[in-house]
């Protein structure tokens, strides 16, 4: 009975872990891009050529710096739920959450090599990625992912031809399909 119990409690709980690691993997890459292009800037260039030649402690206490500096602003939205204004601290949590990932992304991309010189963070890092990746296949396989991408699929494929519609004077873009057929 315990162990059916724990089942119908660990479904939606997977769901929502699956839904949040989905979320950052939606963003970690265009907001890492993003945050690269800022950091080519000829004022920030040094810092990311700094941060690259970190050694392995410096670099994680780098990496674990946006989510302490972050902290605080997170309370803060806490407390302006607390207050009932609700939707300005959901949106502070929000864009704090859009913030720290884009930052994070891109400490880690410029950290990595250092990171993984430290063995339990490989080690750590290689068993996360693995249950991560298993994970997402789960949720990849289910037939609620699959509906859902169904729907989206079909909503840009309305969304794009309605879009031509509109603009009647547009060359039309090859799809996906026609451009792999004339390579």
């Amino acid at each position: 009975m315990l162990r059916l119990l724990m089942r119908a409690l660990a479904w939606p709980f997977k769901w929502l872990l699956a839904l949040l690691i989905l979320f950052e993997e939606w963003g970690w890459e265009p907001l890492q891009r993003g945050l690269a292009r800022i950091g080519r800037s000829p004022g920030l260039r040094w810092i990311e050529a700094w941060v690259r030649r970190l050694p392995p402690y410096g670099a994680l206490a780098l990496f674990a710096l946006p989510a302490l500096a972050l902290l605080p602003i997170k309370i803060l939205a806490l407390w302006l739920i607390g207050l009932g204004r609700v939707v300005l601290g959901t949106t502070v949590i929000l864009l704090t959450k859009l913030v720290g990932t884009a930052v994070l992304a891109r400490l880690f991309t410029l950290t990595q090599p250092a990171l993984m010189q430290l063995g339990w963070f490989a080690r750590a890092y290689g068993r996360w990625s693995r249950w991560k990746q298993g994970l997402l296949a789960w949720v990849r396989a289910s037939a609620m992912w699959r509906t859902a991408r169904f729907w989206r699929l079909s909503l840009r494929r309305r969304w794009r031809a309605q879009m031509r519609r509109w603009r009647p004077g547009q060359p039309r873009r090859a799809s996906r399909r026609q451009r792999g057929a004339d390579v």
